[in-house]
């Protein structure tokens, strides 16, 4: 078999439920990393750190169990206000997961792939978006973002609507 027909094997195989629930685990963790005090974080807030885009971090619902919350950050020209990643995700807290439920990232192709025997479009879009998420969140705070109570400031919610 040719060597990358077998990387690409490789790489389908690797997308399995198990696997997915470990990227979930490891976004609970980056999560907990950059907002540590999540418990005491209410409404809308924003982390600024010099040299990098403020990111905005939005709590929707907090249940027993879970909490949902979004992350974003805010591009202002003047005219209109664009609000990219727009990620939502809840965090399941009683088994320290996170997953991304929605966003508004760019796509790089608007390409459909043919349904196929054997391939799973719902856990290949899930994976793909959680690990949009992984990456991200390391990203965040490699930048040095952190929401902690002390220092995240209030920000009014008409911030963080489009225009």
């Amino acid at each position: 078999m040719h060597r990358s027909r077998e990387l690409l094997d490789l790489t389908r195989d690797a997308r399995d439920l198990a696997r997915l629930i470990d990227v979930y685990e490891s976004n609970f963790v980056r999560l907990e990393r950059l907002i540590p005090e999540l418990d005491l974080i209410r409404g809308n807030v924003v982390s600024s750190v010099a040299g990098a885009t403020d990111l905005y971090l939005s709590v929707y619902e907090r249940t027993r169990y879970t909490t949902t919350i979004g992350l974003t950050y805010r591009f202002d020209d003047g005219t209109n206000v664009l609000l990219e990643p727009h990620a939502r995700i809840r965090i399941y807290h009683d088994v320290r997961a996170a997953e991304l439920l929605s966003h508004t990232r760019r796509r790089r192709s608007a390409q459909v792939r043919p349904w196929r025997p054997g391939r799973r479009p719902e856990l290949d879009r899930k994976w793909d978006m959680n690990r949009f998420l992984q990456k991200w969140l390391g990203f965040c705070h490699r930048q040095g973002h952190l929401f902690l109570a002390v220092s995240a400031r209030p920000v009014a919610a008409e911030l963080l609507e489009p225009v």
